[in-house]
């Protein structure tokens, strides 16, 4: 079980890292003055919120391998474990760029303004003067997405992956006694999400703290 809880760490850790870069990346370019990639931004939303995760999780691990033998005529094969982490970051990436542009919305336009009217390109006030303010306003949300990865990521226990969920299920069949590892699951969950709780209400804390 302490190794399925280390697995999925990994899993949610290296999802929120690709979810954050990807999101960061589209979060702006759906506010992007450039047409084609604001269209591009919003087709990723659009069809990674609007379909299912475990469709997803599928496609990486079965689909992906079967285009590339297609494209190339050469195998390819993806552990649970990657294919799971690809899956759940490009899945979060749509819903950290709804955050993300929410974020930079949120600031007041004058903002944009008072930088531009400083001889500022829009390139470096955004750079230098929005996203410094948008990430406070941000940091709420990225922390509940956060803790929704976590969850979320059991699914992947249905390719393989042998995390929390997937050690509950093999314990439980060998023992024959899935209510208790079932419930063990559950307590790990409510500990892991119970410590990143603290621990990013700590830093919105210290980042209030900052803003006054």
């Amino acid at each position: 079980m302490l190794k399925g809880a280390a697995v999925t760490i990994q899993l949610t850790s290296g999802a929120l890292i690709i979810g954050i870069i990807l999101g960061s990346l589209a979060g702006m370019g759906r506010i992007s003055r450039n047409r084609l990639i604001r269209a591009v931004s919003s087709v990723y939303v659009y069809v990674l919120r609007g379909t299912p995760m475990l469709l997803q999780i599928f496609f990486i691990y079965f689909g992906l391998p079967q285009l590339y033998l297609a494209i190339t005529g050469e195998p390819i094969l993806f552990s649970p474990i990657k294919a799971g982490i690809t899956a759940l970051g490009i899945n979060s990436g749509a819903y950290v760029a709804e955050i993300v542009r929410a974020g930079i919305q949120a600031v007041p336009n004058g903002q944009m303004e008072a930088a531009r009217s400083l001889g500022m390109p829009h390139g470096r006030a955004m750079r230098d003067v929005i996203l410094p303010q948008a990430f406070r306003k941000i940091i709420p949300p990225l922390c509940n997405e956060f803790i929704v990865l976590l969850k979320d990521s059991s699914l992947v226990s249905v390719i393989g992956a042998g995390e929390l969920m997937y050690s509950a299920k093999v314990m439980g069949a060998r023992y024959y006694d899935y209510v208790q590892f079932l419930f063990g699951a559950g307590v790990v969950y409510l500990f892991l999400t119970f410590i990143i709780s603290q621990a990013l209400a700590a830093l919105e804390r210290k980042l209030g703290v900052m803003d006054k």
